[in-house]
């Protein structure tokens, strides 16, 4: 099975980020790299874009929990450098999606799935996230999908 190209993007940054002796950027392309790996030998498959994807966004989420972790200690070092894997980690992502498109993502999953209530956020999240996994935050989405619900 062929390399994902995203995988190629991301070790081709880390080639850069060596010649470029940029220690901070390196760090976290092998982090990233390393959970990749970790996939590829546990389910022994190649991942592909969309995995890689959802790989990403997670250690991203990851990073936003230990910032919040680290704030509340007032270890201000350690946030910074939280948050410069996580704007690292982004470039991999694909672009942000927007605020109205996500309404309109939003209102045609629930019309697709016959959503009437709560109960039925599931189906709308089940639609949604193979569309929105890395352009947007999950939490958000699940939000904004509650409001409508209800």
């Amino acid at each position: 099975m062929p390399e994902s190209p995203l995988k190629k993007e991301i070790s081709e940054a880390m080639k850069s980020a060596m010649r470029a002796k940029d220690k901070t950027r390196l760090g976290a392309i092998r982090l990233a790299l390393a959970e990749i790996k970790r996939i590829e030998v546990d389910e022994r498959s190649d991942p592909d874009d969309p995995r890689i994807i959802s790989v990403l966004d997670k250690m991203i989420k990851q990073r936003r929990e230990s910032i919040k972790h680290f704030e509340s200690a007032n270890r201000d070092e350690l946030v910074a450098q939280e948050q410069v894997e996580i704007d690292i980690l982004k470039e991999f992502l694909p672009e942000a999606i927007s605020e109205e498109e996500l309404d309109t993502l939003i209102g045609e999953a629930m019309s697709s799935s016959g959503a009437e209530g709560m109960r039925d956020m599931g189906k709308v999240m089940a639609i949604l996230k193979p569309q929105v996994v890395g352009r947007a935050d999950m939490s958000l989405v699940s939000n904004k999908i509650k409001s409508a619900l209800s």
